[in-house]
């Protein structure tokens, strides 16, 4: 055993964009949901942690996009724990077409805290023993992200359907605020290639408004996700290819 989670799909029309790829909001959550359900088999999942008063909080998701996946498309989905310290355990996920070829490699830190406390946990002494497979699917250090001089301002709202089951804004719309805040032309002319984020705080459903900064520079993109001056809750970079 490789201690690898592995899942067949189709990817239906409506989970892609007017081009037919599939869209950012579904490549998150295909990530997250297959980190849930392993996790669940693991022993180390939602209804542990519930049961303990734990919840895991995702500190970084790098996504690296060779291809996207495209409709109707039959893709292979793995995802495996490779590796882990005291207070931090790594995910890595891999998307393969029908014959085998990469489309996406990505990998994620995870850190488990105590939901009373608001306080880190050692995963050591919290959570049952797992295998952890130390095969990377994309060995990238998880480093904050350098700040920027934003050239504009995009304002969101917070939807219902925007929060998720631990009652704060699912971490699969903060992708979505990015790749949109660079406005409709520069969407439509380029093509997301890498999806880069860094997590720092959860936002409330009751929050009225979400402002995104952003900087363009050629094909990267930088963002800046705040509730107001004061609280920023998550970076992202973009990284874009231009449609030929």
């Amino acid at each position: 055993m490789d201690g690898k989670l592995i899942v067949k799909r189709r990817l239906q029309a409506y989970q892609c964009d007017r081009y037919g790829n599939m869209r950012p909001l579904i490549l998150m959550n295909e990530l997250q949901g297959m980190g849930d359900r392993h996790a669940e088999i693991l022993g180390v999942g939602y209804k542990f942690c519930q049961a303990h008063g734990f919840a895991w909080v995702v500190t970084h998701y790098l996504v690296d996009i060779i291809e996207m996946p495209t409709e109707l498309e039959e893709i292979e989905i793995s995802t495996w724990p490779s590796c882990q310290d005291a207070l931090r355990a790594t995910r890595d996920f891999e998307i393969r077409g029908s014959d085998g070829r990469l489309l996406v490699r990505a990998t994620s830190q995870w850190v488990l805290i105590d939901i009373a406390r608001r306080r880190p946990l050692r995963l050591d002494e919290n959570l049952p023993r797992w295998m952890v497979n130390e095969c990377r699917a994309w060995d990238r250090a998880f480093d904050k992200f350098a700040d920027f001089d934003a050239q504009k301002t995009h304002t969101f709202k917070c939807r219902f359907d925007d929060i998720d089951v631990n009652q704060h804004i699912n971490n699969a719309v903060y992708a979505v605020w990015a790749t949109e805040s660079v406005g409709y032309e520069y969407r439509n002319a380029h093509m997301l290639r890498r999806i880069e984020l860094n997590f720092k705080k959860e936002i409330s459903p009751t929050t009225p408004q979400v402002f995104v900064d952003v900087a363009i520079d050629g094909n990267i993109s930088h963002h800046k996700i705040r509730t107001d001056d004061n609280n920023e809750h998550a970076s992202v970079i973009c990284t874009w290819k231009s449609v030929e």
